[in-house]
């Protein structure tokens, strides 16, 4: 039963945006995150247009004991932004973006989306790592690391953030950055959601595109191992131009994809480069020269296409359930387990994906920021990820099948806290390791010593010191 809420008219006197409640129109439609497993359903959504906003909507949900919920994208698994019976700070208008091209910086809004922040970087010829699915939100995505196409050349989100405006749990609004309340901008930096409501990004901007080179490398299940050798000697031998993706999936039905390919389960080796030396073109020579795929795709194309290429595979409303871990190096052992097991999946979209962590990304300390893992190895994504109930169970037991499968051959049971479809603290404090989840229930203890902020990969804050 959803609770009754008093101060609604207070609340929409003191806010610029609108507040919904669930008799209100717009309401199911506000309520709704990607994920569509979820259904979940607060008894107000403050749709903040403002930081004053933000804060005035903080304010009632303290006043009234609501659970907090922040939604920017609103595309993580867990569906955190959205909870029963509480309230959602909504974030979707706050998505502007503005771009200084002489400074190579942009400013952008805590609701709006990669594609918002692609689009307006790129009529400049530049851009910043954000992610692989252009309907994430710049938030989440970057509140948790932020990896991307561009990771390898230019290293996580996190690490191109210069700043950030947070509005925190008492309700003031702070810029973090390496010169003001740096250990906040510290803990920000792979920290998630925990210490406040971040309403604004500034990211360090570089020239992209806005032509870039994508090649798509098909094999069949017949060529596991084989496939997943060759993806690793690539990555390990690409300069920092060129990004290498491993994947194990089905072929999707597209234009590019030979019909009698379509929905055939295997592997791919997807390879977007960056440079302009002619080393995609020789990397692609030698993928057909030691394994030739069944098929593949091979392409200039603009890098907002690349941004946008596994959109339609993760499309709104899809039913999602992920594990993800690290492993120290792709070894032929951990090859044998992913071959044997991926053959059990039984949804199409499902899939692996396998990230090597080399280039930009070990340019950064791994305590330079809060990013829940170390820099080096691989990180490895299983996604069950279907369109019927019956598809997700199965594919839900197979991500942990697999997942179970590989933890003697990985770094513990920690991972990538985006990639964290239950958020267990065992999981989370494994992911960030004793020493730097205590320094962030430290600054957690500081900035929301009540634990306002949990519907996340959650630290608890640290106990009061005397």
């Amino acid at each position: 039963m959803t609770p009754t809420v008093t101060g609604i008219g207070a609340l929409r006197a003191a806010m610029t945006g609108s507040v919904i409640l669930p008799e209100d129109e717009g309401y199911h439609d506000a309520r709704r995150v990607w994920n569509g497993e979820i259904d979940r359903r607060p008894a107000v959504i403050a749709r903040c247009e403002s930081p004053g906003d933000v804060i005035a909507a903080i304010r009632l949900a303290r006043q009234q004991d609501l659970e907090l919920s922040v939604r920017g994208g609103g595309h993580n698994v867990w569906g955190s932004s959205v909870g029963d019976g509480g309230m959602m700070v909504h974030l979707g208008g706050m998505n502007q973006v503005s771009v200084d091209p002489a400074a190579r910086r942009v400013r952008v809004g805590g609701g709006a989306l990669l594609a918002d922040m692609d689009k307006a970087t790129q009529a400049h010829g530049l851009a910043t790592t954000a992610g692989t699915v252009s309907h994430t939100g710049v938030g989440g995505l970057t509140l948790g690391g932020g990896f991307g196409w561009l990771a390898h050349r230019h290293g996580l989100a996190i690490d191109n953030l210069v700043s950030a405006e947070v509005v925190t749990a008492d309700g003031q609004l702070l810029r973090a950055s390496h010169q003001e309340t740096p250990e906040l901008f510290w803990a920000l930096r792979g920290g998630g959601g925990n210490f406040g409501v971040v309403t604004e990004f500034e990211f360090q901007l570089h020239e992209v595109g806005p032509m870039v080179d994508f090649g798509m490398f098909f094999f069949g299940l017949d060529h596991a191992g084989d496939a997943l050798r060759l993806g690793r000697e690539v990555a390990a031998a690409a300069s920092r131009d060129v990004t290498v993706v491993i994947s194990a999936l089905s072929a999707p039905p597209a234009q590019f994809v030979p019909e009698q390919y379509h929905f055939q389960p295997g592997y791919a080796v997807l390879v977007a480069g960056f440079g302009q030396d002619g080393e995609h073109a020789r990397i692609a020579a030698h993928i057909r020269e030691s394994l030739p795929p069944l098929f593949e795709f091979l392409s200039p194309m603009p890098y907002l296409g690349l941004q946008q290429f596994t959109d339609g595979a993760n499309a709104w409303g899809l039913r999602c359930y992920e594990k993800g871990l690290y492993l120290d190096e792709l070894s032929d052992e951990a090859i044998a387990v992913i071959t044997e097991r991926v053959v059990g999946k039984s949804a199409p979209l499902s899939y692996a994906m396998i990230i090597p962590m080399d280039g930009a990304y070990q340019d950064v300390g791994d305590d330079d920021t809060a990013w829940g893992g170390s820099r080096a190895g691989y990180m490895v994504f299983l996604v069950a990820l279907a369109t019927t109930p019956e598809l997700q169970d199965a594919d839900r037991d197979w991500a942990r099948s697999c997942w179970q499968a590989l933890q003697p051959h990985a770094r513990g049971i920690g991972c990538y806290v985006n990639g964290i479809a239950q958020f267990e603290q065992n999981r989370v404090l494994a992911s960030y390791g004793p020493a730097k989840y205590g320094r962030l229930a430290r600054i957690k203890a500081r900035y929301d010593p009540e634990n306002v902020f949990h519907r996340n990969a959650n630290i608890t804050p640290a106990p009061a010191s005397g």
